[in-house]
């Protein structure tokens, strides 16, 4: 059994940091190691959220203890993933300190009623926020505790692990997360099973696939308006409204999940949402963090694939940072990066010393919660 020391709170040295649209927190510690987080704004309004947990992972202090790791990667708004970023990590608490343990089942029931909890507000105000019902967000979560890694994944976000090998100095990239995109293959198969009756259960435009001609992703939380038929009618605005009611839900909430027992050459992880993944290969990603320093790692895996947005669009990097939000979305998405730095020696000692931390990412917006920081 792993016996925690918790010391009180104390100010972390490397605080939260705003410059222009990027927000970033250099670097900090949670209990197996150092971890670097990174956002960037893209669109009117950011719909990335981001957290990490580390501590105790149930209501109690005599509970597990372990670090969790969240992205949240919405769409249509900001809503859903801040319900997401509030919400999922107290329901995975609660449901862990009933079971006693840290589980696939726990993770599950985490995101089961953190959905429950959205599309309930989602018909509350039905009447009054309509939008609310085609609001969504990927999800994605990452658990450690006493030597396992999980990863649950619904949607396009993704987690890939630094791997050092075995008698050389190369750090290979490991992707561990399972994507739900419609652009996949796998993923219209599978739509084309669970729905064998509807033709245009995903449909092509200009070169990419879409759920019912509307989403890319087949798996979120939210998106009432593809999971309920009741949500399919006005005051919901047309363009999201289905010609056909349907009798099963089109989206799924439920996570892909993997379990790893961390080795001693696993290295670190990178969590992001797609806009990172865009323009960074996973083994790109990997060879940034493994050959430049820990400290403001996050942020220079932002920079580097804005970088790459700008030779895209052949657009210099100093000219793309003075787009504003808003048009800067025809550049890239929304960016959130946090870099998770696995210490072996942590992970296989008896005991977890620290203090409890709790960081939320996302943009100025999400430490002041008001527009006007930007």
């Amino acid at each position: 059994m792993v016996k925690p020391c918790w010391r009180p709170c104390v100010e972390d040295d490397a605080t939260e940091k705003v410059d222009g649209l990027l927000w970033y927190k250099n670097l900090g510690n949670h209990v197996y190691g150092e971890f670097s987080m990174a956002a960037i704004q893209a669109n009117s309004l950011m719909e990335d959220q981001s957290q990490l947990e580390s501590g105790p992972l149930s209501s109690t202090n005599s509970g597990p203890q372990g670090t969790f790791v969240g992205v949240y990667d919405g769409h249509g708004g900001t809503e859903a993933s801040k319900f997401i970023n509030h919400n999922v990590f107290s329901n995975f608490k609660k449901i862990v300190s009933e079971q006693q343990d840290v589980s696939e089942i726990a993770i599950k029931k985490a995101f089961a009623s953190t959905e429950e909890g959205f599309l309930s507000l989602v018909k509350k105000q039905w009447l009054s926020k309509p939008h609310m019902a085609s609001v969504g967000s990927c999800c994605l979560v990452g658990v450690i505790c006493n030597g396992l890694l999980y990863i649950a994944n619904a949607g396009d976000s993704r987690v890939v692990l630094g791997r050092a090998e075995r008698g050389t100095r190369e750090v290979t990239a490991l992707q561990l997360s399972t994507e739900h995109n419609a652009n996949i293959e796998t993923v219209r198969n599978e739509l084309w099973c669970l729905h064998p009756n509807d033709s245009q259960i995903v449909v092509q435009k200009h070169k990419v696939w879409r759920v019912k001609g509307i989403i890319q992703v087949s798996r979120s939380i939210g998106d009432a308006y593809l999971k309920k038929s009741e949500f399919n009618r006005e005051p919901l605005q047309p363009k999201f409204r289905l010609p056909k009611p349907f009798h099963k839900p089109i989206l799924n909430p439920e996570p892909e999940i993997l379990v790893r027992k961390l080795q001693p050459g696993d290295r670190f992880l990178i969590f992001a949402s797609d806009g990172l993944w865009e323009h960074l290969s996973n083994q790109e990603a990997v060879d940034i963090v493994q050959n430049f320093p820990r400290n403001g790692i996050a942020k220079m895996l932002v920079k580097a694939a804005l970088r790459e947005a700008a030779k895209k669009r052949e657009t210099r990097y100093t000219d793309l940072k003075r787009i504003e939000r808003g048009v800067r979305r025809h550049f890239h998405d929304d960016i959130s990066v946090i870099v998770v730095f696995i210490d072996s020696h942590l992970i296989s000692r008896s005991s977890i010393c620290g203090h409890p931390l709790s960081i939320r990412g996302g943009s100025a917006a999400t430490i002041s919660d008001s527009e006007a920081r930007f």
